[in-house]
């Protein structure tokens, strides 16, 4: 799947470069990993074969961002456009 736009600048540089600078040194091994995983998924439905990443949609002001669980407190968030089949404003956002 596409990956339209990342809103974390080190998260981007990350993608992008190779470059883990400006992100936890405890969350790049996972990140990489999710960040594969989202890459290569065909449909969002694949994200509920993996329960550790702990899958769901935010509620509230957040209605249809979805998060995925990286560390303790951090947390992959992103949107999905249903039409171009792409995500968009990946995020890496501390919840606390």
């Amino acid at each position: 799947m596409k990956i339209r736009n990342i809103l974390h600048k080190g998260l981007r540089k990350f993608y992008l470069e190779g470059d883990p600078k400006g992100l936890p040194v405890s969350a790049i091994y996972k990140l990489s990993n999710m960040l594969a995983f989202l890459q290569d998924m065909q449909d969002l439905k694949e994200l509920e074969a993996l329960p550790l990443w702990k899958v769901h949609r935010l509620k509230g002001d957040r209605k249809g961002t979805w998060t995925l669980n990286v560390t303790k407190n951090w947390r992959l968030t992103f949107c999905y456009d249903t039409e171009e089949n792409e995500i968009y404003n990946l995020n890496f956002e501390d919840y606390h």
